[in-house]
């Protein structure tokens, strides 16, 4: 009867919910962690031995980590991503292609960094495995045919970058951050021609060596196999001593400094607020530190940036901030994109949220929500046994508190609203940051308010200092008649125009190649005069697009389906009439601007922007022998905007006129690399790019 009783006092409660709930339950005391610990052992020449073993799958990994410290490449910076994209290339024993063959054959993956190489596949495949990465470790040669394929696919990636406004402030940010610091090293085209072979090999023996470094096994395999394992896999493996060298914290500054780089035609800007911080792995404000700028930034849509310049201001889609805590050098970073007439205002949000953050104590239920966003995500992490055995790696290397895991979740309840405010006060400055801003010069002069020297330091798209962009010494006109005469070797612009008015057509077959494509494409361009134009883009037999406008008409067909030109795309056809449309700018009203002079590829150059409709174009025409070399367009439709960026060179004479015969395209993050051919006055007609 007395349970009864008791059950029956209780129904209240249960069906009518008499519980307080203005009351917020307090929290639980948060409990030690019991993870459990690897194990760990030394092999004789020098490499420390981490072993987390998790037998739920028959799989296994061996993570090969190395200990020297990162040193300043300079004039060659990007040796250090050249080897990494390198070793995996070929070695003595076995060519690039029979590497790939026997890793997927036994359904292995291998991976390579600047400092790590890596191996997992299933257990019973171990040996196999491992005979292949202790080829690539010991026996790497670094084929030299491999090394300049990816030379070419690097140059390619920077004329990407070149287009990319994220990439050009992360480079900005790098520099900045961290002048004459292993961060601050930014490949450029430069640095990377004078990286050689040798260079490569160079790196290899300074940075992969036993000495202090680490092998991490994880996986479906006991103790006293990987010692077995171990001894006879990597403890004769030998090399020189491990580099270590001293880098600095970063460039600490007084007052807040703004970094500039143009991007012709940009409809939205880039910006990063950034700032190195005094910090290293496991200090003990990484934590705490980490909880302020989740609240600040972080991702979700409840964080303070968010809410204030997505939710309420509506100036982008995202703005979120990032902190990043190494042991070689720590920095914060916010980042966003914006609207061009919004650049300033949501400079000022995020200037106005880190000292909001730093000024004002944060309200306890933000703070419990980020606290249990962030408890969540680490208890989750607990279930893959790599996150185990990072953290052995990460005690011992970074000589951290024994249990410093096991108690984090104990550290992150104790932070309070007061430590929140504490940790803001210390790192996180809106008056001695570096502001950078990716976009359109239309926004310049709003920008110059934000810099405690009212100065706006002007940078190319990898962070080095250009001069601003000088006034030019002609007029539009006088531009567009020296192109003219370069163009036709002309000494007059009636001998000019005589030379243009032979010319009834020209067909430009080029072969375009990009190391990522599996195959070379072909491209074939047609101009009938007045301004006839057909394109076919065609490989190994099948055509991919074909394009013709007739002069009235006209139609593009992709991939078996077509579409004729809308009235809008007619009219712009048209207006690109001649075989050069520079000299009919002023019959078809098209808005034509010479912006000065600026230099593309250390060559000065003279800037023409024409606007046609719903596109801009730019045209590099070299101070120096007026020849054209390069041809940014932007091109806006229905809110989108699409860049794509052509570069000549190679220029020779055929039928009396000047054509490049080397081009470059990118367009939607890919470069294709042409080499060209030219007929005059030929037998295609437009007739051949129409769909029969």
């Amino acid at each position: 009867m007395k349970n009864i009783f008791l059950f029956i006092a209780f129904l209240p409660a249960l069906a009518f919910g008499q519980i307080d709930r203005s009351q917020q339950p307090k929290p639980q005391t948060a409990a030690t962690l019991n993870i459990k610990d690897s194990e760990v052992f030394k092999l004789s020449n020098g490499i420390t031995v981490i072993l987390s073993e998790n037998h739920k799958l028959p799989r296994v990994s061996f993570d090969l980590v190395m200990n020297g410290s990162p040193s300043v490449e300079g004039e060659k910076a990007g040796v250090s991503d050249m080897f990494s994209s390198l070793i995996l290339n070929g070695t003595t024993n076995r060519s690039k292609d029979q590497i790939d063959s026997e890793v997927d054959f036994i359904g292995a993956s291998l991976d390579a960094s600047e400092n790590s190489l890596s191996m997992s596949c299933l257990t019973k495949h171990m040996d196999k495995g491992l005979d292949i990465m202790m080829d690539v470790l010991k026996n790497v040669n670094f084929p030299e045919s491999e090394f300049e394929r990816i030379k070419k696919l690097m140059s390619s990636q920077l004329i990407n970058t070149k287009s990319d406004p994220d990439g050009m402030a992360s480079n900005v940010e790098f520099k900045v951050n961290f002048p004459n610091h292993p961060f601050g090293d930014v490949m450029t085209e430069s640095t990377l021609n004078t990286i050689s072979r040798d260079d490569v090999i160079d790196y290899y023996k300074s940075y992969f060596t036993p000495d202090n470094c680490y092998l991490v096994i994880v996986g479906d395999i006991t103790k006293e196999k990987a010692s077995e394992i171990a001894k006879n896999y990597f403890e004769s493996w030998t090399g020189q001593s491990s580099l270590e060298s001293e880098v600095g914290k970063g460039d600490f500054h007084n007052g807040n400094q703004v970094f500039f780089v143009k991007k012709q035609g940009a409809v939205q800007s880039a910006i990063r607020i950034t700032f190195p911080i005094d910090i290293r792995t496991g200090d003990a404000n990484q934590i705490p530190l980490t909880v302020a700028n989740n609240l600040l930034g972080g991702r979700g849509f409840g964080t303070r940036l968010m809410q204030n310049l997505r939710e309420d201001k509506a100036y982008t889609y995202g703005c979120y901030s990032s902190l990043n805590v190494t042991e070689n050098g720590s920095w914060v970073s916010m980042s966003g994109n914006f609207r061009n007439d919004v650049t300033d205002s949501a400079i000022t949000e995020i200037l106005y949220e880190i000292q909001r953050i730093s000024e004002n104590p944060v309200s306890s239920e933000e703070l419990e929500l980020t606290k249990s966003t962030m408890n969540g995500s680490f208890s989750r992490s607990l279930e893959s046994p790599q996150t185990i055995a990072r953290f052995a790696l990460n005690v011992i290397r970074y000589n951290l508190e024994k249990d410093y895991y096991k108690n984090y979740l104990k550290k992150l309840e104790s932070v309070d609203v007061s430590i929140v405010q504490e940790m803001a006060k210390q790192y996180l400055t809106f008056q001695n940051a570096n502001i950078i801003v990716v976009g359109s010069e239309d926004i310049l002069n709003n920008l110059k308010k934000f810099d405690s020297d009212g100065y706006v330091t002007i940078l190319d798209a990898f962070g080095s200092q250009i001069e601003e962009i000088l006034p030019a010494d002609i007029s539009k006109e006088e531009l567009i008649n020296n192109y003219l005469l370069a163009s036709t070797s002309s000494k007059t612009i009636k001998e000019a125009n005589k030379k243009i008015k032979k010319i009834k057509s020209v067909t430009q077959v080029s072969t375009l190649t990009n190391e990522q494509f599996p195959f070379p494409l072909s491209l074939t361009e047609l101009w009938v005069a007045p301004n006839k134009q057909g394109r076919k883009v065609e490989a190994q037999g099948m055509v991919f697009e074909q394009f013709y406008f007739d002069g009235k008409s006209g139609k593009i067909s992709s991939q078996g389906k077509g579409k004729d030109l809308t009235a809008e795309e007619i009219e712009t056809y048209t207006k690109n009439e001649g075989l050069f449309p520079e000299l009919n700018y002023q019959k078809h009203d098209i808005t034509v601007e010479l912006l000065g002079i600026e230099k593309v590829n250390n060559l000065p150059c003279y800037v023409l922007k024409s606007i046609n409709d719903k596109s801009e174009k730019f045209d590099y025409f070299t101070v120096d022998g007026f020849m054209k070399i390069q041809t940014i367009e932007v091109e806006t439709q229905d809110g989108e905007t699409s860049e794509s960026v052509s570069s000549y060179a190679d220029f020779k004479e055929v039928g009396g006129i000047i054509f490049p015969h080397l081009r470059v395209l990118t367009a939607n993050g890919m470069t294709f690399t042409g080499s060209s051919t030219y007929e005059v006055n030929g037998n295609q007609k437009i007739e051949d790019f129409m769909n029969k």
